[in-house]
This record gives C-alpha cells, structure tokens and sequence, in this order.
C-alpha cells in the first residue's frame, strides 16, 4: 500500500448516485471544491429508478441538460404509457396514455393548472441518467470526481472532518481534510451508521404487491415487441394470481428492467438464470426467449426517514435518509432535490455568504419533505398492492370478463392516482422554515393529484411561459432572484444595496407583463438559488432584515 496523501477540499460526497452527482453540479456551479468518492467503477450499469418527475426536470433544466436528458433513454416517438395486464400477451386491463418525449415538448407551452410547469416528466432510467449528470459534474474544475474509492471513516473534529478513503482494490489509501462531509452513500451508508444514527418510520409491510421481496432482472428480449399484441408502453404491468410484476421499457428497442413478486417460501437468492426466464414467461403468458444481464433480489415496503440529517459537520442525502417503496418514483426524485436544497447553503457557508446556521436549515426542511413524499409512496404501494388478483381474473367465462371489468375499474382509478401526480411533484413546501418570511397567507391544501400554483412564501415559484416563449424560470438568476413586476414596479435598490453589502449574488429580473403581477400576488418577489419563494412583497424598505433571514442570520 502507497504511502497516504493528504488531500484537502472544502465537500467530501461519498456517493457517486443521483444525490452525490446532482451535488457536485450544484457545488460546482457556485465553484466550491468537492471531492466525490464511489466505489462502483462507473455510473450504474442496472437501469435502477425509472421515472424523472417534472420538478426534477425542471431543476435539470436550470443546469442547462434538461434537453439533454430527454433525449436520452426512450426514443423521442416512443410511447411512454403505464399499462396493466393479466399477462403482457393476454388481456390488457388499465391504462394511461401520456406523451412522448417528443410531444411532451410540445405540449407543456399549451398546459396550464396543474401542469403549468417549464418541464413535463420524463421516463428515462436512472442509467441514463447518472452518466448524463457525471458528464456536466467533470465540467466544473473544483470537482475531483473518484470512481473505484470508497470512504474508509471519518472523524468530526468541530473544526472540520477528516477521513480516509481508499481505492476498492485497497491499493492506495489517502487522508481527506474537508470542511464538511455528504454522506450520499445508499441505504447501507457507512456514514450513517458511523454516526449511528437510525431509520424511522415503517417497514415490512405485506402486500399482494410491492410489499415483500422482489426479483430485479435486467433483461434483453428482442422479440418482444413481435409476440407482443397490444399498444406499445413504458410501463408493463402484470396483474394475476400466479405473479405479479412490472416492467419499464430502458430503450424502447429491447432493454427491459423486470420486476416480480417473490413468494413465501420461494428461495429466490438462489434461484438462476433460468429461474429469471421461467418468472418474465409467468409474466408475458407465452414463451419468449430472453439474455439476462443482471439480477437480484431487493425488498420493497419501506416508509423509512432517518431520524437525522445532520450531526456536526457531517450530512446525509438520498438513501441514506430516506428508503421508499419505489411506488411513484418518488426515491430518486427526493434524493435529486436534498441535493439541490444543500448544495447553495454549503456553497453560501463556505464561501462566506452565510453563517453556519444556515445549515442547520438543510434537516428542518429536507426532513418534513422527506416524511411526506414517503407517506405518498406508501398509499400509492397500498393502492396497487393490496387489490387482489384472483384466478377467474384470467378465466374466459363470464365471471372472468366481470372479474376484468372490476379490476379494470380499480386500476384506472389506480394509475391516475400513483402517476398524474402534479401535487406531489410541485406541492412540496418548507413552509415554517426559520429562512422563509411568511406574509400571512396560507398555501393551497397538500394533494397528490391536483396542484394550484402559488407564490406564498416557502414552495416552488408558480411557472409561465414569457411572450419570447422563454420559460420565466429561464430569466432566473443562478444565485437570488429578486422579482420586479409588473408595469409600475416598485424600487429595488434596497435589495441590491443589502446584497452587496452581505457579498450575496443577487440580480434584479423585471418583467412588465401584469399577468405576472397577478400570478405572484406582490410587486418583490425574493427567489432562493433553488428556485423557491423565500419573500414577497410591495416595497424594498426591510430589505436587509429579509436577506439576512433568508440567509440564516
């Protein structure tokens, strides 16, 4: 073993998934020095998650890849339904048509509501995904980016953390003195059983469904799309007595990433190859002949929050605090926005802009989100798997097709519920957050399935589409935002002063349009580099009180 080195930077990320990546792209963009640690090789080689929601693509896009990821996964004309089967050969029961990638560019400069938003969902798999968020992270020359190392431990000093990391052959070791240390390192982090701090929550919970042990199999079967007889999808899923499953389209050619149900007393650890083939036929219902490119097994029914974000200098994100029934999609997507939501105040504290307190912000506001979004993957798990699927689900007699008839109304009422999912996507709030001013107004009650936009302090900003077809987030700042709108905008020269004077990067955006003014409800409208509602009002005379606040002071 070489001798050690000593490296020194400001962010140790271990963990190379979507919460370490996305917070290099955040550090990165604000020029904060960060060393990521991971001890796969490269970015995931299994599809993994499946789903990026719209809030997720909109914060791609605020980094300038949203294009870029979706353009990749699914081909831009493929369609991206969810659909559900007894068998993916037999009888089709419940469906969602959605756009594809390519009408979805299309169509959200004409929606409205509840998808008012600068970007539509997008199915892609994580995959695609990690590689396209590695790519942009290496752009940033304060990033050092490990794959092939692992963090060893770590020890908080007060004054900073020093760790130790190695390469995953064990051939070097290196002492790592950084200002803070991320734990972005899976359900099983090191970090945090190093700090021992736990999971709370539920878990365990039975199902028919998505509640239980579950065989992953990442498959090739090029002929499925010849012995398949129905609209092609995104999403299969097969509903009957015998197994249940899902399946995510990962190329829209003939990648697949199979999902199905393990039964009691199946031993499925050490099932093979051919055991995979003989459950993806259970599912199809007819014979087809498939590669298998990876398995294994995972355990879905989990509504598990750590009990802690933060000790000391140390954090945690993704997995490591939060562990979800992938119902929804709503694991990855709340692991991309702990980054977001730390990233500027880690960048704020480093470089001066902010007190430590500031930091402290991260648990207060990740945590409730975190509660909520795992709540919401729950109810959707229950809502799918606990409907039975009985054998005359399947029988060609008339108290099968009643049967179908029954389950069809079941699952329709289901897809909507777990997939048109808007609230949940742009409803979350950090609503009582000491860096957020209230103004007195309440937010809109919390709903999965329905979203009204709202400029009261403490959610995302309400989206519109600009007369130049810009999208408003577009003319957002990269730091803070100060809107002026409207007509006859009031002065905002108290803020820029305020911010010059705390070295904050503020940039008043106007826009005249008073369809705008409307929308927000206030003349001032203060936008975090997260792009959330930090304040609003008609005038800039507390502009000091409010930048200090929104800071942590």
């Amino acid at each position: 073993m070489s001798q050690p080195l000593q490296i020194h930077t400001d962010v140790l990320i271990a963990g190379g998934g979507p919460c370490g990546l996305m917070l290099a792209n955040e550090l990165g963009r604000f020029g904060v020095r960060a060393l990521l640690v991971e001890p796969k090789a490269g970015t995931a080689f299994n599809p993994q998650a499946n789903a990026t929601q719209a809030r997720t693509m909109e914060h791609f896009r605020r980094h300038g890849f949203a294009q870029e990821i979706r353009e990749a996964g699914l081909p831009p004309d493929h369609l991206t339904d969810i659909a559900y089967f007894t068998r993916f050969c037999r009888h089709e029961l419940a469906r969602l048509r959605l756009p594809t990638a390519r009408q979805a560019e299309a169509a959200i400069k004409g929606m409205g509501g509840s998808w008012s938003a600068a970007e539509l969902p997008h199915r892609v798999s994580q995959k695609f995904v990690e590689a396209v968020l590695l790519r942009h992270a290496r752009k940033y020359a304060t990033n050092e980016i490990r794959h092939g190392w692992r963090l060893v431990d770590f020890e908080d000093t007060g004054q900073e953390v020093r760790a130790r990391v190695a390469s995953s052959d064990g051939a070097n070791l290196q002492h790592v003195r950084a200002r803070y240390l991320v734990g972005a390192d899976g359900a099983r982090s090191l970090v945090r059983q190093q700090l021992r701090i736990d999971y709370a929550g539920a878990t365990g919970f039975r199902r028919h469904f998505m509640g239980g042990r579950m065989l992953a199999v990442y498959c090739r079967a090029p002929g499925f799309y010849d012995l398949f007889p129905h609209d092609r999808a995104w999403m299969y899923v097969s509903v009957n007595a015998q197994r249940r499953a899902f399946m995510a389209s990962v190329d829209g050619r003939s990648e697949f990433a199979f999902h199905a149900a393990i039964h009691e007393g199946e031993d499925a650890d050490a099932w093979t190859e051919a055991d995979a083939r003989r459950i993806f036929s259970e599912a199809m219902g007819c014979e087809i002949p498939i590669e298998v490119l990876s398995m294994l097994t995972w355990t879905a029914g989990h509504a598990l929050v750590a009990e802690r974000f933060q000790q000391g200098r140390v954090f945690l994100g993704g997995d490591a605090v939060h562990l979800f029934t992938p119902t929804g999609g709503l694991g990855y997507n709340t692991a991309v926005e702990d980054a977001v939501n730390l990233g500027w105040k880690l960048a704020h504290v480093v470089q001066g802009r902010a007190p430590e307190s500031l930091l402290r912000t991260y648990e207060l506001e990740r945590k409730p989100l975190a509660q909520r979004n795992t709540a919401y993957a729950k109810h959707f798990a229950d809502s799918v798997g606990l409907f039975p699927a009985t054998p005359e689900l399947e029988a060609d007699t008339p108290a099968g097709a009643q049967a179908r008839q029954a389950a069809s109304a079941h699952l329709n009422a289901h897809v909507r519920l777990e997939f048109n999912i808007p609230g949940v996507t742009f409803g979350g709030r950090y609503d009582g957050s000491p860096i957020v001013v209230p103004d007195g107004t309440s937010p809109p009650p919390d709903t999965p399935n329905e979203y009204v936009p709202t400029a009261c302090p403490g959610g995302r900003p309400p989206h519109a589409w600009l007369e130049d077809g810009r999208s408003l987030y577009d003319t957002f700042h990269v730091g803070w935002t100060l809107l002026a709108l409207g007509p006859d905008a009031p002065d905002a020269g108290g803020f820029q002063s305020a911010a010059k004077a705390a070295a904050l990067d503020l940039q008043v955006v106007h826009h005249a349009n008073p369809g705008l003014l409307a929308l927000y409800e206030a003349a001032l409208v203060l936008i975090r580099p997260d792009h959330i509602v930090a304040w609003r009002g008609q005038d800039d005379r507390s502009a000091g009180a409010v930048l200090t606040a929104c800071t942590g002071g």
